[in-house]
């Protein structure tokens, strides 16, 4: 066998024992849970025995790693396949339809997710002396492959769970590694041109965080474009680049789901939640929320309460 061909074979061999290795990890941890949040900031673990129908939510920054099994995130009309060999970052809030797309009860799906933190990325950057990629990078949402280094940091932050008292002082010191690997990987351009202060893409993810604190309160895009420091054309191309959506459409997003959220866990009734998200028609409200998700607003928290919790990320 050529060397080259050799050393294939030992690396792909290396790879899935590093998956294998943490599948059961993630397996052992979550126990028959569907999700748990773990003693390490900002990681999560997943476990699922059945393919889902796709559900509607938000992928805050964060990066997924599949040990088992696939999920898929649409996002503005494009499909991501997440799995074994490839992850998935998401380096804005991004509004998603997301189900399980491959899970049994004799092969699970098992993943975890870890929560990004731009100004730590950009931090990261500076000291490595990363330079922000020249040019616009895309849509805030993409698949990369996993590497072995990328792989066995993640295994090493899994294995701080075990050992509680380790995690203030290592922790930091293994995030700041995965977030080294990301940015030197095949997305490291994508997440370069959104942490990078005074970069459209970063213009854009302040935008996004006010939307998010003020989704209830009338939207002017001049003032908003405004304040971080936009013309209303060049934010608006470039929030729809990254988002996929124009910020009005965003902002809609956001007033319908939190307004499903209220209903679903605060048991309002929907004028109630229409209200309270910034909505003055409830009829507009019913009409817009039956075209979001496919059924008027009280026929849909039926169907969702007689279905198990939702599957994002």
């Amino acid at each position: 066998m050529p060397k080259n061909a050799n050393k294939r074979v030992f690396a792909e061999a290396d790879m899935e024992a590093a998956r294998s290795a943490l599948g059961r990890d993630i397996a052992l941890l979550s126990g028959q849970q569907e999700h748990i949040a773990t003693a390490v900031p900002g990681l999560s673990l997943y476990r699922r025995t059945a393919v889902t129908e796709p559900y509607s939510g938000m992928y805050e920054p964060c990066v997924c790693v599949v040990a088992q099994g696939a999920k898929q995130a649409v996002s503005g009309g494009r499909a991501y396949t997440y799995d074994a060999r490839h992850f998935l970052i998401t380096a804005i809030d991004m509004p998603t339809m997301v189900k399980i797309a491959e899970a049994s009860p004799q092969k699970p799906y098992l993943g975890l997710v870890l929560k990004l933190d731009l100004r730590e990325v950009s931090r990261l950057m500076v000291d490595s002396k990363l330079p922000p990629p020249r040019e616009q990078s895309g849509r805030g949402i993409a698949t990369g492959e996993i590497t072995l280094p990328l792989l066995t940091a993640f295994q090493r932050l899994l294995d701080l769970t075990r050992e509680p008292k380790d995690i203030p002082v290592l922790a930091p010191l293994l995030r700041r590694e995965i977030l080294y690997r990301l940015l030197t990987g095949d997305q490291g351009a994508r997440l370069r041109q959104i942490a990078s202060a005074g970069s459209q893409g970063n213009q854009v993810a302040q935008a996004i965080d006010w939307l998010k604190g003020n989704y209830n309160k009338p939207l002017r895009i001049e003032n908003l474009a405004a304040q971080v420091y936009m013309s209303p054309s060049t934010f608006h191309h470039h929030f729809r680049a990254l988002t996929a959506m124009s910020p009005l459409r965003y902002q809609k997003w956001l007033r319908l789901n939190e307004a499903r959220r209220l209903m679903l866990t605060e048991k309002l009734d929907a004028a109630t939640a229409a209200m309270e998200v910034g909505y003055e028609s409830p009829s507009q409200f019913s009409r817009e929320y039956s075209r979001q998700f496919g059924a008027p607003p009280l026929r849909d928290i039926k169907d969702l309460r007689r279905q198990p919790a939702g599957v994002l990320q």
